[in-house]
């Protein structure tokens, strides 16, 4: 017998409730396998945000920012950018930088007091190895030019020695008491500056935060002397000559001392205070920063940070160049956190030639030209101003088509005016090299922002380069009261951008409901910008008595009102009216402008275009709305309950349900007389669309008489009205249904002269009803109940939380798919509906013949039903074809109506060609006049492209994958059947899912809440990819809440709501693309671009640029013969005698030395290359002895020789005058 266990018990009723997977006959072949896969970082744009410190090589022309999260910028030519992140415990705030000039590396310090130095040999910056300091805070270095002993000041005031190759320490250091004199009592405190004297290595100038200032002589190890100020001291530079140097103070004083020994400075200067006429000196902000530079024309150059004076109304953020007796003051646009001074010679011993100031702002990098008179910036080449105004949402595109980036180029260029005021020389930091690498695709990148501006970016080539600016602001009025008193600060932000690169028409929605259509000309015109007001009428009780979950929910009906003017807002927005000039790109066609109950702001939830089918659909918070972009109408407005049509799974109940007096006027409709008046009262056509479950929904495009659609946009005023006939209330069911009033006002922009001239009838606003009668009864508890899997905002803690207004759309997709199962299998065109609760509807769209497309109305039916439900809120929907690739939207082909020879061209699609393509209708006009064409395909009749089949073979089927924040499912359409499903764990939740084509098929990458990114194959979602990506956190400055992000299963509902509206947010600014790209908002400042492809990662060093190259260093100026006879020449230091390892060994307590990750195989290399160095070096001294031993043996002959040469000629001498007999 089998053991009864409560497990079983359990197992068995899970199997009951849930339905059966449906699995297919044939398995759809896949070709993406693991090894496709491989997630990297690849490129990131923009400003490095917070930054903290910086750096310039004058050999290399390379500038490194360090920022406060520890990231490292190296910038140099157009396209050579690198980025580097310190890990581990130095993930944090970069304080320091110093390159070693001309050495190919640099060195950081973090705010954990750890020394890193870097090598930038390699195109990707590497952290060759470390050294910690465990007793005290490095608040200072300094690295001479050409040594290789770096010294660092600390908190407590001393002074160490390291050397940079080996990050060795020294024993050699500088204690702070012996520093002092021996009279102080009191500590001096930290250094906070370090700099050699120029003619004189031997001295080392120390400044301490007390305003002490000593000149160490390191061979004497003793204070040579000592200088005090009146102020703490904030920075010290040298003259070039060594003579004297200077120091700035908190005061705002900069004081000049010379090299001997004096009480008071030479001279004490307050550049920018102001003295009264009772003699009082004005006080002024500190002096960060001083230093001086020589031209060799003999101009010195005392630039500085900061000291204006402490008024409110004067300047604060301002960099000041003194040269002789002129004075001047630029402001900077950010707070200066640092700069640099760029000179042609790297010595300090003689004159430098500055040429230009690097400096380094809060949210900006300037450069300033000295060489030019009034001291113009220069313009930068970098995609600094990504973060002019805050990103809030952006779109990345690949493989677009090729003339799309030209286009937005050549309108960029005219529309946008060159820039004055720059200085005509060449950007200075020109280090590195970078060869543009060919791409067979483009990239294009949109961002949105929240002064209402889009920007076009070309990021191809691991470059960003800006192509075209859009400004939505321009279409509306500036508003007469602030925005904080509609309740949002910001109206004009872009929430959601969809582009149809094909037919080029954007749709941009904001954040208070705005809804507007762009189309891509490249010719400038003057026209309207058509508005149209839709209200979504919902009737939303107060929650006044709160309800509970064990309460009795009633069927779904809404009493039918009218809001009161009482309770109206003002629209924050207004479109300007009159005729508005549009410049070359993309000039504004149409404005919806949505409003939800009493008129509040509604919230764009989703948003999607179709060119071929000339319709754009958009989700709020509320509900749906379709317009017609052709005839520029509105088709419909209706809110989430009413697209369920009878069958609405969802037992929706008011709060209040003592608001509710009159049960008799809550099931009160107009009776069949009335519909019939108001439908007749309008001229238009009607059409039925049937329910999915008995009832009837007439949707009637209200357009006018057909001769009264002509203005320069193409459209007309109309909308659409939906009404009940007789024969529909007669067939209803017994169900609940909605009964609410849906008005729908056009207005259209134009000037009171034009709007005389319109008919009294078109100038009216049109009522838009739906009424539904409904005979139905109350349903028992039981029918009623609903199950609370499906949402994980429905629960029984959520008692508080209405769920009639708390669903919306927030997906949608047009597609041509089958209709419904019980009707013949043709495929017709559809709007796919996913909702904040799982739900998934259609639409049934019948388009007119191509040539009474302009005036005739598009039929919309609402099929009813859900199709399918899944856990959690929908975030996207695509389609498969038969063979699992992925079927992109059909489209129109973009055609210049500026050409005056244009020719009508056919539409194109990119659906699969098992599908037939939909008949495209478009309506175009020309800035001379009223002039309208349109173009199709092959005509059709009744609903276009539609295609009888059969489902005898698998080529028939047609999929939709659908991902939900909790689940996942692939769905035959067809077969009306789930094949494949997949359930996140109950601790995660989806960020962004996208369905992405590669090279070999089709694939799901989604990014989890838990900072994971996951890749899925299609249709069979088996895991291709799963690894630790993004740590949620990280993008927590999208969010809204000051908290951050709340971890969902720690929380309370309440706040659960909170961590879906931040993780909405950070989805707008996280985007997958094909191809394997993707990129999100790293920083406020900065887009981080990443890859899935291992093909494409392959290819990723070839696409950097070079960051090191060989240059000559500039030779030391070599001490002349008076300077060293009269003692005014550059002395050298022997630092590696004074330093090395006669300076002893230094206390290991005091820094520990961290290896790099590729320490062990160069300590392996190097172990190698030292032992063939040690025989080479052996076999060498051996050959050497052996030299020596020849050399004397030739020299001890060299002697002899010369010895016999000498005695042989005094031989010769001696009997040269002789004669033979005389011998």
């Amino acid at each position: 017998m089998k053991k009864f266990t409560f497990k079983g018990v359990l197992d068995g009723f899970r199997q009951s409730v849930q339905p059966q997977v449906y699995r297919q006959e044939q398995e759809i072949p896949e070709h993406l396998k693991a090894e496709h896969f491989s997630l990297k970082r690849t490129f990131r744009h923009g400003f490095p945000y917070s930054p903290t410190a910086f750096a310039f090589d004058p050999v290399q022309r390379l500038l490194a920012i360090g920022d406060k999260s520890g990231f490292i910028r190296i910038l140099g030519r157009p396209g050579v950018d690198a980025h580097a992140r310190h890990e581990g415990e130095s993930e944090c705030a970069v304080i320091l930088l110093e390159f070693l000039i001309n050495e190919g590396a640099f060195v950081t310090v973090t705010a954990d007091d750890t020394i890193h130095l870097w090598s930038i040999r390699q195109k990707t910056p590497q952290v060759v190895q470390s050294l910690k300091f465990q007793r005290e805070r490095v608040t200072c270095i300094h690295l001479p030019v050409g040594s290789k002993w770096l010294y660092v000041g600390t908190e407590r005031g001393n002074i160490h020695v390291v050397h940079v190759e080996t990050f060795s320490l020294s024993g050699y250091i500088i204690n702070w008491n012996k520093a002092i004199e021996v009279v102080r009592t009191s500590h001096p405190g930290a250094v906070i500056a370090l700099c050699d004297n120029p003619i004189d290595a031997n001295k080392l100038l120390i400044a301490f935060e007390c305003g002490l200032l000593v000149l160490w002589d390191l061979k004497s190890k003793c204070a040579e002397f000592r200088w005090q100020a009146a102020e703490p001291a904030k920075s010290v530079a040298w003259h070039h000559e060594g003579k004297y140097f200077v120091s700035s103070h908190t005061d705002g004083s900069i004081c000049t001392w010379p090299t001997r020994p004096i009480v008071k400075p030479q001279s004490v200067i307050c550049p920018h205070a102001k003295v009264s006429k009772e003699g009082v000196v004005e006080k002024c902000k500190p002096i960060y920063k001083v230093d001086l530079k020589t031209s060799q024309m003999g101009d010195t150059f005392t630039i500085f940070s900061g000291g204006m004076p402490t008024e409110k109304c004067s300047k604060s953020n301002c960099i000041t160049v003194m040269v002789g007796k002129s004075t001047t003051v630029l402001e900077m646009e950010h707070a200066v956190v640092d700069f640099i001074i760029l000179c042609e010679n790297p010595w300090l011993c003689e004159t430098q030639e500055p040429y230009a100031i690097a400096v380094l702002l809060q949210y900006d990098l300037v450069l300033i030209d000295l060489l030019t008179p009034g001291f113009p910036c220069f313009e930068s080449p970098y995609p600094m101003d990504l973060h002019e105004s805050p990103v809030t949402c952006c779109t990345y595109l690949t493989d677009c088509p090729s003339d799309l980036v030209p286009a937005f180029y050549s309108v960029g260029r005219t529309t946008t005016s060159k820039k004055t005021g720059f200085s005509e020389r060449e950007w200075p930091i020109s280090g590195g090299e970078w060869f543009p690498a060919s791409c067979s695709y483009s990239e294009i990148v949109i961002t949105g922002h929240q002064d209402g501006t889009l920007k076009f970016w070309d990021s191809g080539a691991g470059t960003l380069q800006i192509l075209y600016k859009l400004k939505t602001a321009k279409i509306f009025d500036k508003p007469k009261t602030s925005h904080s008193d509609s309740g949002n600060d910001n109206p004009l932000a872009i929430q959601h951008i969809y582009l149809c690169s094909e037919s080029r028409r954007l749709c941009v929605a904001g954040a208070v409901g705005q809804v507007m259509l762009f189309k891509f000309r490249k010719v400038e015109s003057t026209s309207e910008v058509l508005t149209l007001e839709i209200p979504i009428l919902y009737e939303n009780f107060d929650d006044i008595y709160g309800t509970s979950p064990e309460c009795d929910f009633i069927p779904h009906q809404v009493q039918k009102t009218e809001s009161s003017d009482s309770d109206k807002t003002d629209c924050v927005l207004k479109v300007k009216v009159g005729s508005q000039r549009k410049p070359p790109g993309f000039q504004s066609q149409l404005v919806c402008l949505t409003t939800g109950p009493n008129r509040r702001n509604v919230q764009i939830t989703s948003l999607c275009i179709n060119s071929s089918y000339g319709l754009m659909a958009y989700g709020t918070e509320y509900g749906l709305v379709v317009i017609d972009i052709v005839q520029k109408i509105c088709l419909l407005s209706v809110a989430c309950p009413d697209l369920y049509g009878a069958n609405d799974p969802y037992s929706r109940n008011p709060k209040s349900p003592k608001r509710i007096e009159n049960k008799e006027e809550q099931s009160r409709s107009p009776s069949s007389d009335q519909i019939n008046g108001a439908t007749s009262s309008v001229a238009g056509t009607s059409a039925t669309c049937p329910s999915s479950y008995g009832s009837k929904v007439v949707v009637s495009g209200i357009s006018g008489e057909a001769g009264s659609i002509n203005n320069n946009e193409g459209g007309g005023d109309g909308i659409g009205n939906v009404n009940v006939s007789k024969s529909t209330i007669q067939e209803q069911t017994p169900s609940s249904l909605l009964a609410e009033n849906l008005e729908a006002t056009i207005k259209e922009s134009s000037s009171e002269a034009g709007a005389a001239a319109q008919p009294a009838s078109t100038q009216q606003s049109v009522q838009q009803q739906v009424s539904i009668q409904s005979d139905t009864l109350r349903k028992s508890r039981s029918q009623d109940k609903l199950d609370g899997s499906f949402s994980r905002s429905r629960s029984s803690s959520m008692s508080s939380i209405d769920m009639s207004s708390s669903e919306s759309v927030t997906s949608l997709a047009f597609i041509e798919s089958y209709g419904k199962k019980s009707e013949a299998l043709t495929l017709v065109p559809t709007l796919w509906i996913g909702t904040s609760f799982g739900s998934i509807l259609t639409l049934q769209i019948s388009l007119p013949e191509r040539e009474v497309r302009k005036t005739q109305p598009v039929l919309v039916t609402i099929n009813g039903g859900p199709l399918v439900r899944l856990k959690g809120s929908i975030t996207s929907m695509s389609f498969l074809d038969s063979f699992g690739s992925l079927i992109p939207y059909s489209f129109e082909a973009w055609r210049d109506d500026g050409r005056k020879d244009r020719t009508p061209t056919k539409s194109s699609s990119k659906t699969s060609p098992t599908f037939t393509p939909t008949t495209a209708n478009t309506i175009s006009s020309t800035p001379g006049g009223n002039v309208y064409s349109s173009c199709s395909t092959a005509s059709t009749s009744g609903i276009s492209g539609s295609l009888s089949t059969g489902l005898d073979s698998l080529t028939d089927r047609q999929y939709i994958v659908i991902t939900s924040e909790k689940q996942t499912k692939v769905f035959d359409i067809a077969n009306q059947s789930c094949i494949y499903r997949n359930n996140l764990s109950e601790m995660d939740f989806a960020v962004k899912a996208e369905t992405i084509s590669m090279k070999d098929g089709s694939c799901l990458a989604t990014y989890l809440s838990n900072g994971h990114l996951m890749i899925h194959s299609l249709p069979s979602l088996r895991l291709l990819m799963d690894t630790e990506f993004l740590p949620l956190m990280e993008l927590s400055f999208q969010t809204k809440c000051k908290q951050g992000i709340v971890d969902p299963m720690l929380s309370i509902w309440g706040q659960q709501i909170i961590v879906h509206e931040d993780t909405t947010q950070i989805s707008k600014i996280f985007c997958f693309s094909h191809k394997g790209h993707g990129l999100y908002m790293a920083t406020p400042t900065e887009i981080q671009k990443f890859t899935v492809s291992s093909e494409f990662c392959q290819f990723i060093l070839e696409m950097m640029g070079e960051l090191y190259t060989s240059h000559e260093m500039p030779e030391q100026p070599k001490e002349s013969f008076f300077k060293g006879l009269f003692g005014g020449g550059a002395k050298s230091l022997d630092r590696e005698e004074l330093f090395g390892e006669q300076s002893g060994k230094a206390n290991r307590s005091v820094a520990k030395h961290i290896p790099g990750p590729n320490l062990d195989q160069l300590g392996q290399r190097a172990s190698t290359a030292a032992s063939e160095i040690s025989r080479a070096h052996q076999l060498a001294m051996e050959r050497g002895e052996k030299l020596n031993l020849l050399e004397e043996r030739a020299e001890r002959m060299a002697n002899q020789a010369q010895d016999f040469s000498g005695t042989a000629h005094q031989l010769m001498l001696k009997y040269k005058d002789k004669k033979w007999y005389q011998l």
